[in-house]
C-alpha cells in the first residue's frame, strides 16, 4: 500500500479505536480492559491475512468499509 493510503487507513483505525474505546466486551485474557486500537488492527490482519500496511491499494475502500462494520459490531 502506498504511503498516502497507509495514512488514510491509520486515521480510520484510530477513529474506530476512539469510538470503540470502552465498548468492547470483557475478555478473560484482558482483565484490565481491551485495547480498542489493537483490536481493530488485529481484526484487519485476521480478515486480510496481512497487516493493513501490506494490503493492496485497490482494497482501500473495502478495508474502510470493514472498519465501519467493526465499529457497528464490536465483538
Amino acid at each position: 500500500m502506498n504511503n498516502k493510503n497507509k495514512k488514510i487507513l491509520w486515521k480510520e483505525i484510530l477513529s474506530a479505536g476512539d469510538f470503540l474505546n470502552g465498548k468492547l466486551p470483557p475478555h478473560p485474557n484482558h482483565p484490565k480492559g481491551r485495547n480498542a486500537y489493537a483490536h481493530v488492527a488485529l481484526e484487519i490482519k485476521n480478515k486480510y491475512k496481512k497487516s493493513y500496511k501490506e494490503i493492496q491499494d485497490e482494497k482501500l475502500q473495502e478495508v474502510i468499509e470493514y472498519i465501519n462494520f467493526l465499529k457497528k459490531n464490536p465483538f
